[in-house]
């Protein structure tokens, strides 16, 4: 039996990026932003360390509307945008997790935890053991 585990990379980061700011964010000497890439990184490992698994996927929403966006105008209306110094570094993560050879899951019209769902009935249904990190 292989061990999957999937992570919903914008929740993940996002946690990282609140749970890392303080007084102020870390940066690198040209500016960019990386407090959020640094403990979305820190909270795989630890993952990956606690778990070894044989496979990990990381799923990100995509800007496009979503199905429920289509079905209810109001889904998450009350939300406020990323703010852009996350907004910056979602290229970083993903660049970092290419690098990586991290496989990264998105499709337009849905969002992370909606592959990830999926991607773990069907582990299970194949005898896999999977383990979802959604909200960390």
């Amino acid at each position: 039996m292989s061990k999957l585990v999937l992570i919903d990379g914008n929740s993940i980061l996002n946690r990282a990026f609140y749970g890392i700011m303080g007084s102020s964010m870390l940066q690198t000497e040209d500016g960019t932003y990386t407090n959020a890439v640094y403990g979305f990184l820190a909270i795989m490992f630890k993952i990956l360390e606690n778990l070894e698994p044989q496979y990990l996927a990381v799923a990100f929403d995509m800007r496009a509307p979503t199905f429920r966006h289509k079905m209810y105008s109001e889904y998450k209306g009350t939300r406020k945008g990323m703010p852009e110094e996350l907004a910056a570094q979602m290229p970083l993560i993903k660049e970092v997790l290419t690098a990586m050879n991290i496989k990264i899951m998105e499709k337009e019209g849905y969002e992370a935890d909606d592959i990830l769902g999926t991607l773990g009935v069907k582990a299970r249904k194949q005898g896999n053991r999977c383990n979802n990190f959604i909200r960390g």
